[in-house]
């Protein structure tokens, strides 16, 4: 085999070896964002329903409904994006920036949201 097929072959694996990488780091913040969420979603259910502690006082209010909700969203955006990229590997880096756009916006509207609500 040829210098330049073996260059090659080694070039493209770590091409590859780099986009799972990068939609595995995807999946992963997903799942960090679902366990956020589940675990704030625990501990409320555990300490305010079932204990009825006391001292730890969980309240529905907005702050807790825009946690809620951006980290619920987040999660549902990064598992959706690490699949569009399984799917369309060649459109990676736009489907990328269009992840990091949506992030943004969701932001933007959580933050303005609880500012209004606030004002």
């Amino acid at each position: 085999m040829s210098k330049y097929k073996q260059k090659k072959e080694q070039k493209v694996q770590s091409s590859y070896e780099t986009d799972v990488r990068f939609e595995r780091s995807i999946e992963i913040s997903g799942w960090f964002f679902l366990i956020a969420i589940i675990g704030f979603l625990g501990l409320w259910i555990i300490f305010d329903f079932l204990l009825d502690v006391s001292m730890i006082d969980f309240e529905a209010n907005v702050y807790s409904f825009t946690y809620i909700v951006f980290t619920g969203t987040s999660s549902a955006f990064a598992f959706s994006v690490s699949w569009n990229i399984k799917s369309n590997r060649e459109k990676k880096k736009q489907i990328f920036f269009d992840w990091l756009l949506g992030e943004f916006l969701l932001c933007l509207f959580a933050i303005f949201a609880l500012a209004i609500y606030q004002w």
